[in-house]
């Protein structure tokens, strides 16, 4: 996340479609820089009133989960039926059906639930349980640097436990990774109009977002602000310690205003 330039044009992108002018950054007696809209108080609480972040991020990060359930379901609900011509035939061997959830597990960014592999495979679920606990067991038993595992409800490729000092090791060496278009577009609408609800992201996006923010929250570049007094009472997101460190920024002040980003863009 250090490619400057990409960061500017997506965020230019997102100044066009924001309808208001970001919120007003003050300067609070402890020093700390925030917008205004984030001194308001949460769940009821006084502004100083100390806050568990820890606990409000793992109950954001399980309603965004939720979410992305809700998601995957309403895609398979309504995906298209493929004519005879395009139908999809099922896996004709038991080594095809292995191997075909083999690979819809490694090129899914979620884990991937077993009502989904079904769906796609066109089979009962009980078949497609029985095909991914032995690929589990065969795949586990090789010893390797991969493991193939059940988590949150989904199965996913992961490194061995034993191996996690390694691979850490590894990672320190390398860049950051990149965020996609889509993040890098939600951790711009959280960081100039924070704090803000998943509902609000949406009407300003156009599109829905909890996967980026998942991503997002994973890596530490938002956190959760508590919840809004409002229908639902929606969990608040705003940006993190982490994010003024990944850009550079001595605070929230620092951010470039809206019209710069415009200036940027060409005026456009």
């Amino acid at each position: 996340m250090t490619e400057e330039n990409t960061t500017q044009e997506t965020v230019a992108d997102v100044a066009d479609a924001m309808d208001a002018e970001a919120p007003e950054v003050v300067k609070s007696e402890a020093g700390d820089n925030a917008p205004a809209a984030a001194r308001a108080s949460v769940d009821g609480a006084a502004p100083d009133e100390p806050v568990d972040e820890a606990a409000l991020n793992e109950e954001a990060s399980r309603e965004l989960a939720a979410l992305l359930a809700e998601e995957e379901s309403a895609t398979a609900m309504d995906a298209e039926t493929p004519s005879d011509d395009e139908a999809i035939s099922a896996p004709r061997s038991d080594a095809d059906r292995s191997a075909i959830i083999e690979a819809l597990i490694f090129v899914s960014e979620e884990p991937l639930s077993t009502k989904i592999l079904a769906d796609v495979l066109k089979l009962d679920k009980a078949v497609v349980e029985e095909s991914l606990s032995k690929l589990a067991a065969e795949f586990n038993a090789r010893q390797g640097g991969l493991q193939l595992r059940e988590v949150a409800g989904g199965w996913q490729f992961a490194t061995r436990a034993e191996f996690h000092e390694h691979v850490r090791a590894f990672l320190k060496t390398r860049p950051s990774a990149k965020l996609s278009i889509a993040s890098l577009e939600t951790l711009a609408v959280i960081a100039y109009r924070q704090p803000i609800t998943v509902p609000e992201i949406l009407e300003i996006r156009g599109v829905q977002s909890p996967s980026s923010i998942k991503t997002l929250l994973d890596k530490k570049l938002i956190v959760a602000k508590g919840r809004k007094e409002t229908v639902g009472r929606p969990m608040m997101y705003g940006t993190s310690k982490e994010f003024l460190l990944q850009f550079g920024l001595k605070d929230l002040t620092e951010l470039p205003s809206v019209e710069d980003f415009h200036d940027l863009s060409g005026g456009s």
